[in-house]
């Protein structure tokens, strides 16, 4: 159970990390609010997972699927470059923590 709500927090981090960016700031209220409820939600998530998962290991992988989901969401809606080398970039953050995981 642990590991699928670390999952979720890390996709809650994609959410606030955009949700932040959307802000402007902290100016625009929706954004703003979305970005409060999903940063908490995320932490709460964390601290949950991190109850029995290690912290460098729960730590690395909620970062990781956070990095790579807001990296994905800035190509595929906001025009960030695909390059082969961003994308070889995403797959060692991707397998980094796939062999925490498996290392556990």
């Amino acid at each position: 159970m642990a590991w699928v709500v670390l999952i979720v927090a890390g996709v809650l981090e994609t959410v606030w990390a955009v949700a932040l960016e959307a802000s402007r700031g902290f100016s625009r209220p929706l954004p703003t609010v979305l970005f409060a409820v999903a940063l908490a939600l995320s932490m709460g998530g964390l601290a949950y997972a991190m109850r029995s998962i290690p912290l460098g290991t729960g730590y690395a992988v909620w970062v990781g699927i956070g990095a790579v989901g807001t990296a994905l969401y800035g190509i595929a809606a906001l025009g960030d470059a695909l390059t082969a080398a961003r994308v070889s970039c995403l797959l060692l953050i991707v397998g980094g923590a796939v062999g925490l995981k498996v290392l556990h």
